[in-house]
């Protein structure tokens, strides 16, 4: 357990800095081109910026999921070393059309190059989904709740710096072009301590012990799966969407924030991850899986609810504060899912699962995308209480799993 420790941890941190880095870069190139094709027009820029966002998402999500078979293929012949490596290599060259973008001036349809190769390579779900399996395997399985938390634990701390650091990286040269280079430079590292330094833990020592009884039969089994992922992917659909508007919002009047301020948000977001995990560190000895998830989706829900009437700064700050244990729901619940499950479907089951937030993520963000610019003239808070009521409504699935009795539910 210990030498997996040194294997997660370190390159989770890696990856979220560089990845913090150039989503700002993408966030603040992309707003301010379009700001000039809209001639100075804030509500045209963030529809045309929230436009070109979703064509991304779909993007990706298609590519990744024509990257299946060959990168399972692959893992087959090479190790499943590969799943691991694929997604930062695709990240890496997909950031180089970004820096040309930047440097000779491209059009905006460029980026969507990037998107196609980093998708092709795995992108997001396949990254994170190597990440969850190879935490899960490497862990005891009573653990595996403190484990996945700890993971979003480094993710969120590396997201604190990574916030901080891009907000004046980005003052350098007022491009982000220093910012796509740090960015690069992270991942590139990213690649050679995946390739030289970890080595992927074999499912078939891991502890395999399913909380659900085996002569409960195998339907139940899959009936519990199915409800996990339910209440992970409604909770997700009102969660990601909502943030995708968040990082637009703060950028128009009243709040109208510049690139340091963008920084200390996106610290503030991230140190939920940190919150999170001290919570379930201190919680979890005197509650249950179960009322850790509803603890998070109540505070996940009433920040979001909050935002929805941020005029100024501090109300954000406040919000942010509220969502302290925001984070604890999807690795919890994933916790759960794999305590459900054998070791040896982790990489299969898991791999799906991040293949379907992929496609929920684009859902999302198509429906908060369409519903936030008809709702900039009159309230354009609107889209964060309709967040709050779809994520509260995740909480069903997992109290009907408590009133049945599975697992630790």
């Amino acid at each position: 357990m210990g030498g997996y420790l040194t294997v997660v941890e370190p390159l989770v941190v890696i990856h979220r800095v560089g990845t913090s880095s150039f989503e700002m870069a993408l966030t603040l190139a992309v707003y301010n081109r379009s700001l000039e094709i809209a001639a100075g027009q804030s509500d045209q820029a963030q529809a045309l910026t929230m436009r070109l966002f979703l064509y991304q998402s779909v993007l990706s999500c298609l590519c990744a999921f024509l990257s299946i078979v060959p990168r399972n293929r692959l893992a087959r012949r090479f190790g499943q070393r590969v799943l691991l490596l694929t997604p930062q290599l695709g990240s890496l060259l997909g950031m180089t059309f970004l820096l040309l973008f930047l440097l000779v001036r491209l059009p905006l349809e460029v980026l969507y190059l990037g998107t196609v190769v980093y998708g092709l390579s795995g992108g997001s779900p396949g990254f994170w989904s190597a990440v969850v399996s190879l935490a899960a395997l490497g862990s005891e399985q009573g653990r595996h709740t403190l484990k996945l938390n700890t993971v979003d634990f480094f993710s969120g701390l590396a997201g604190v710096a990574g916030g901080l650091m891009s907000g004046y990286a980005y003052r350098l040269d007022h491009r982000g072009v220093a910012l796509v280079g740090m960015a690069m430079s992270l991942t590139a590292f990213c690649v050679l301590y995946s390739a030289l330094l970890p080595s992927y833990p074999d499912s078939t020592t891991a502890e395999s012990q399913p909380l659900v009884p085996i002569q409960r039969g195998i339907r139940k089994i899959e009936g519990s799966v199915g409800m996990t992922i339910m209440a992970i992917l409604i909770f997700a659909f009102g969660m990601c969407g909502a943030e995708e508007v968040l990082c637009l919002y703060v950028l128009k009047p009243p709040l109208s924030w510049d690139s340091v301020w963008v920084g200390y948000g996106n610290a503030a977001t991230n140190a939920m991850y940190l919150t999170s995990f001290l919570g379930v560190l201190l919680l979890s000895r005197y509650m249950e899986d179960t009322a850790l998830v509803l603890l998070g989706i109540v505070s996940n829900c009433t920040g979001m609810a909050m935002m929805a009437f941020a005029t100024e700064s501090w109300v954000y700050f406040v919000a942010r504060g509220v969502m302290m244990f925001a984070c604890v729901p999807m690795p919890t619940l994933k916790a759960q899912l794999s305590k459900i499950l054998d070791a040896d479907r982790y990489s299969r089951v898991f791999g799906w699962l991040q293949l379907a937030l992929s496609v929920n993520d684009v859902l999302s963000k198509a429906f908060f995308s369409t519903l936030y610019p008809l709702t900039l003239t009159w309230n354009s808070g609107f889209c964060f209480l309709v967040s709050c009521v779809i994520s509260y409504l995740s909480a069903i699935p997992i109290l009907y799993l408590s009133w049945r009795g599975d697992g630790n539910y």
